[in-house]
């Protein structure tokens, strides 16, 4: 295993993780955004707020991309462990 097979094995896990992660911190951020506008202008400084809405909107999400995201893990994890002799090997 050489350090350029570790490096891009290290740099699709990262790839993988990020694009799993993304729709999450995507609407979470987002959300807060929205909800710290509208504490702006309505001058309510209560810092409970967001969780809540926060919740509810990443609940909805991982709904929604739930199996975009299990398809992606899947994907990666078969064609990790498919080419584990060929890393090993060569």
């Amino acid at each position: 295993m050489t350090p350029d097979t570790v490096v891009a094995l290290m740099r699709q896990a990262l790839e993988v993780a990020m694009l799993a992660a993304a729709p999450l911190l995507i609407a979470s951020l987002a959300t807060g955004l929205i909800i710290s506008i509208f504490q702006a202008a309505t001058q309510i400084n209560e810092m409970t707020l967001t969780f809540i809405p926060k919740l509810v909107v990443m609940f909805v999400v991982l709904v929604i991309t739930g199996p975009w995201t299990i398809e992606l893990l899947v994907d990666y994890t078969q064609r990790l462990l498919n080419n584990i002799p060929g890393i090993i090997g060569g």
